[in-house]
């Protein structure tokens, strides 16, 4: 399997989904705007999405995928349907158990999760009808997330990364054509997180059937296999969970900020996801399941060699995405979402979050890689060690950035990235120590002539792109042809300079055995 070719499937696959996703924020900007609406919407999703990352995306994936790649290497097609039955049953109950609890309790969850909206009773009563009708959806992209875990494993990464685009093709859907239908418009916005969750989980279900591994209810505690991914989940769960827990105590100090807080970080996070998501989420996804094999068989060599092949092309294509980010703000903005109830305000205080979010994109998509090195090993109470002491760190920061120096909304996505660098040395340092990963030969002049294409882009992007203020002057489609051009051209800089550096493409492919 040439990992570089999966990787452009996969990132294929995941641009698909980003743009999609894109359309999906133009419509809710122009629709919805950034006010009471959208604040209360965006804390309703943001709370099942953590619950998401936290039993499927996280912990659960992080204890399972090494796990099922020993025993598919090791115990045989038998084994491993028995150990997916048994894990799926499990899992199915676990979280339908929390999204009942969920919507029993969904008024004290908004009051633990966003305090400030209870001083406005309209905003706290809204945001509590619409979890109600979300937090199921934790129950069906748990199981999607099992699935894309079963498939990544057995090398189907495709389908998992193309799962995604049928749930933003339900956001554009209710909100294009079904909001009218609702009193008031943005519950439209809460079912089709829901009925996105239910497509997405029927998608996978054909291909899980074609590797003979669809799930099938088997109730067994005693199961030594899934007793290992249990014990191994306690602390991934605690660990993600830590992660998460800071990005509600962001949403907790947003909810206290102006009216739109929660909207400008959210509409930013959304542009720094998608770097992350290309490069990041698509490259570790990859990674841990032929991590986890190497370890099986004990080629720490070629663990070493296959971490040093991502390292490198993470910083090849996340420096210039997190550099672009922060000069081609405004751009990014106006372009996708000032329309309709998207103010000159919105622009820039959304352009405010994204600057400060651009500047930890690195270490932020460093962590999607390193991580996995350790969960690989089935060694997870390392990073979950080094997520409490990046915790402690992002609360100090964001109560200095708050409170001393008055940043708002940006000191928030500041903290969040300064936090995420942090963790990513950390967990570099750790693989250096342990002597999990030996660098090869070569990183010198990688890194002089990395530096020198990331000169040439900066000067172009500042150049070529004009002033902020010209951007809000112009229409739409001048808008969306202008970024094109823009962006077209400073790829087309940034790589030139690559190759007459020396750099190629053939020395980034990466095969490993199937």
């Amino acid at each position: 399997m040439n990992l570089l070719r999966t990787l452009a499937q996969v990132s294929s696959m995941t641009l698909l989904s980003r743009i999609l996703g894109f359309v999906r924020d133009m419509v809710i900007a122009r629709l919805f705007g950034a006010g009471i609406d959208t604040d209360a919407f965006f804390v309703a999703f943001k709370l099942p999405n953590l619950l998401r990352r936290l039993f499927a995306e996280g912990a659960f994936s992080q204890a399972f995928v090494p796990v099922l790649a020993e025993y598919k290497n090791k115990k045989g097609s038998v084994a491993t349907k028995l150990l997916v039955d048994r894990v799926a049953t499990l899992l199915g109950l676990a979280v339908l158990v929390v999204a009942l609890v969920g919507i029993a309790a969904a008024p004290i969850v908004v009051y633990i999760s966003a305090p400030g909206f209870s001083s406005v009773p309209q905003k706290f009563d809204l945001t509590v009808t619409l979890l109600r009708i979300t937090f199921p959806y934790i129950f069906f992209i748990s199981l999607v997330s099992l699935a894309a875990g079963i498939l990544n494993t057995h090398n189907k990464f495709s389908v998992p990364a193309f799962t995604p685009v049928l749930l933003n093709l339900s956001f554009i859907v209710f909100a294009l054509w079904l909001s009218r239908y609702f009193d008031p418009p943005v519950l439209a916005l809460a079912w089709a997180v829901l009925i996105g969750g239910v497509l997405q989980l029927l998608f996978q279900i054909p291909f899980l059937s074609r590797i003979h591994l669809l799930p099938r209810a088997k109730l067994e505690l005693h199961d030594p296999g899934v007793w290992r991914i249990a014990k191994l989940m306690g602390p991934a769960v605690f660990g993600v969970s830590i992660g998460q827990i800071s990005l509600l105590i962001n949403t907790i100090f947003a909810s206290f900020l102006v009216t739109g807080s929660v909207s400008w970080l959210y509409y930013a996070d959304r542009l720094m996801e998608f770097p992350s998501g290309m490069l990041g989420v698509a490259l570790g996804t990859i990674l841990l399941p032929s991590l986890s094999k190497h370890f099986a068989n004990q080629s720490s060599e070629e663990y070493s060699k296959l971490l040093d092949w991502g390292l490198r092309l993470t910083l090849l294509l996340a420096a210039p995405a997190a550099l672009a980010l922060a000069l081609l703000a405004v751009p990014l903005i106006t372009t996708l979402f000032y329309y309709g109830e998207f103010t000159q305000n919105d622009v820039f205080m959304t352009r405010q979050a994204l600057v400060a979010y651009s500047i930890g994109l690195l270490g932020l998509i460093m962590v999607k890689i390193l991580a996995p090195a350790f969960y690989a090993r089935q060694n997870i109470r390392t990073p979950v060690k080094i997520a409490i002491l990046t915790l402690l760190a992002t609360q100090v920061m964001n109560a200095l950035f708050i409170f001393v120096f008055p940043l708002k909304q940006a000191g928030l996505a500041l903290s969040i990235g300064l936090a995420a660098c942090l963790n990513g040395t950390l967990l570099y340092t750790q693989l250096r120590k342990r002597d999990i990963y030996r660098p090869e030969p070569g990183w010198g002049k990688f890194f002089l002539r990395l530096l020198a294409a990331l000169a040439v882009l900066g000067v172009v992007l500042w150049f070529v792109s004009g002033s902020d203020s010209s951007w809000l002057t112009l229409s739409a489609h001048t808008r969306a042809l202008k970024l094109l051009w823009v962006v077209a051209l400073a790829t087309a800089a940034y790589f030139v300079c690559l190759w007459v550096l020396g750099m190629r493409f053939k020395d980034f492919s990466k095969h490993v055995a199937h």
